[in-house]
């Protein structure tokens, strides 16, 4: 594809999309929000199963409409691929109700309302109105949801018993002060952030009393939930058994080198576990206070930038910050990245959860840094918001594919390994960790739900998935506890991050082998990224096609 391909005058399939994005923010203000559209800040969502019906009415209406239309040049059938794919796959999830039972405290609408108060825009016209009216409608938001899980229980469709809890703890703690510190902060009502807080424990209580004796005992989703799941985050047909033996055999590699690496730090120790406690301590990478590593991280991304750009990138002006925040009190123990309005008046922020902590370690954070940050998830996202003459707006902000999203980052981490960034054998180390993690992930994910056989011939269990990630990817127990609890409310998600890495490398090698001389990686990774989201087995397919200029 050349620049003649790019769509100089809107296509009928543009259009098409375009609407569908103006058209379902507009039944969602939390996304009105996220996107930087303004005139619904002042109000949350609806979250009863009759506004989902509105939506994939949307939805069923908006795909007729691509499917009959004819795309104008490559750029097009992509989107009109693209559009089809991601839309077709989420109304599956909604005519199936599997987008409503399945909900955790990473993904439901409680994390949804506490996040969006932390997107709006302070500069924006009556911010401090916006956010009392907004907190005055959190009851309401609550109850609709509320709404959704009776009927939902009513035909014998309910959560696990682990996400209710899990839930419900979360809202405990934003019931604790967590509205009154944001409005605080905000200067805005203290009194509607007090309603706020009121209605999370109330909501904490019903589930406890109410939804927790109707549901699910059962973590695992079966084969065929989660096959549905795993197409859904990764836009691939995968080979299930094979995954998983491949991801053994990962986990297996990558803690060869971990002790090649721990061999450097601390010759005497006895485990892989000893050598990551030991650096938890060390005080070569130790930080004392949030306001101190929020100076370290937002350093290390301009740091990343300075020896970036120009180099394996040519990274837009517009896009060369990314801010550092962070992350509510309450929610998963993971960092995050939440992408750039429309307009860039908000840029593309990192997230820190400290979970509590004043104290930090910067080990094992230099690595996810470079997956949140630059050249991870802000290049990525920040680049795609850039596209507007390649990528409509529906592939801009919703065509988001975790495969291939959360796989480009997995594949930034691994860049950054080749071009030296991980010389010191800390750094290694928590890059390594980090890869041991993904890798671990694929095995107690689909070991679990799929309920097979762990490594000492007993089911994979919670305890089984925590001990690996504890003591193999060397995450923390808090840390471990937060993780198990991930992938069990979201089957299929935590594969993505290595099955897309994978994609990703295999498209960079085929294309080395299949244009030699001619290839550049500043141009891969140029051509990739303004290609846009989609799944993993077309994007695959569209890179085997790249002629390297």
């Amino acid at each position: 594809m050349s620049s003649s391909d790019q769509i100089s005058e809107i296509s009928e399939i543009a259009r098409i999309c375009d609407d569908y994005v103006t058209a379902s923010i507009k039944l969602s203000p939390i996304a009105s929000t996220n996107l930087g559209v303004a005139g619904l800040d002042d109000q949350l969502d609806d979250f009863s199963l009759a506004q989902a019906g509105q939506s994939a009415d949307l939805l069923r209406e908006t795909i007729a409409k691509i499917k009959a239309s004819d795309p104008i040049n490559d750029y097009d059938r992509i989107a009109k691929d693209v559009a089809l794919e991601r839309m077709q796959s989420s109304l599956a999830l909604h005519d199936s109700q599997e987008a409503y039972i399945l909900w955790g405290v990473l993904w439901s609408p409680v994390s949804d309302i506490r996040q969006v108060f932390e997107m709006m825009d302070p500069s924006g016209d009556n911010y401090q109105e916006n956010i009392s009216a907004r907190m005055n409608a959190v009851a309401q938001s609550y109850e609709s949801w509320k709404s959704t899980l009776l009927q939902l229980a009513a035909s014998g469709k309910t959560t696990a018993t682990r996400q209710v809890l899990a839930v419900a703890s979360q809202l405990e703690t934003f019931a604790s002060g967590s509205y009154r510190e944001f409005a605080t902060g905000a200067g805005s009502d203290l009194s509607a952030a007090a309603r706020a807080e009121k209605a999370s424990q109330a909501l904490a209580q019903w589930l406890r009393d109410v939804y927790l004796p109707l549901s699910n005992p059962k973590d695992p989703v079966g084969r065929e939930r989660y096959q549905v799941w795993a197409r859904h985050f990764t836009g691939a047909d995968l080979d299930l058994e094979a995954t998983y033996q491949w991801g053994i055999e990962e986990l297996d590699r990558i803690n060869e080198r971990m002790w090649s690496a721990a061999a450097k730090l601390y010759p005497d120790a006895k485990s892989l576990r000893e050598v990551a406690d030991r650096l938890e301590e060390d005080p070569r990478y130790l930080i004392d206070g949030s306001e101190e590593l929020l100076k370290r991280l937002r350093k290390f991304v301009d740091d990343a930038l300075e020896r970036l750009d120009g180099k394996e990138f040519d990274i837009d002006p517009r896009i060369k910050f990314c801010d550092c925040k962070l992350a509510p009190e309450g929610g998963a123990s993971a960092a995050y990245y939440m992408g750039p309005s429309e307009d860039f008046s908000r840029p593309g922020t990192t997230w820190f959860p400290t979970m509590g902590k004043s104290k930090f370690s910067f080990w094992h954070i230099a690595s996810t840094w470079y997956h949140e940050a630059i050249p991870g998830h802000h290049l990525q996202i920040a680049t795609s918001m850039l596209e507007k003459e390649r990528l409509n707006r529906y592939q801009r902000n919703d065509a988001w594919t975790s495969g291939h999203g959360e796989g480009w980052a997995l594949y930034a981490e691994r860049l950054m390994d080749e071009l030296g960034a991980f010389e010191d054998p800390g750094y290694e180390m928590g890059y390594l960790s980090g890869q041991a993690l993904r890798a671990t992930r694929i095995i107690v994910d689909i070991g679990m739900h799929l309920e097979l056989d762990d490594f000492d011939g007993n089911t994979w269990s919670a305890e089984s998935a925590f001990l690996i990630l504890r003591d193999r990817a060397l995450l923390d127990e808090i840390s471990s506890r937060s993780e198990v609890d991930r992938y069990l409310s979201l089957p299929g998600q935590a594969i993505s991050y290595k099955v897309g890495e994978q994609v990703w490398m295999r498209a960079r090698s085929d294309a080395k082998k299949r244009l030699g001389d001619n290839f550049s990686l500043k141009k891969f990774h140029s051509h990739a990224l303004k290609l846009g989201p989609m799944g993993l087995d077309p994007f695959e397919k569209e890179l085997s096609k790249w002629d390297g200029k």
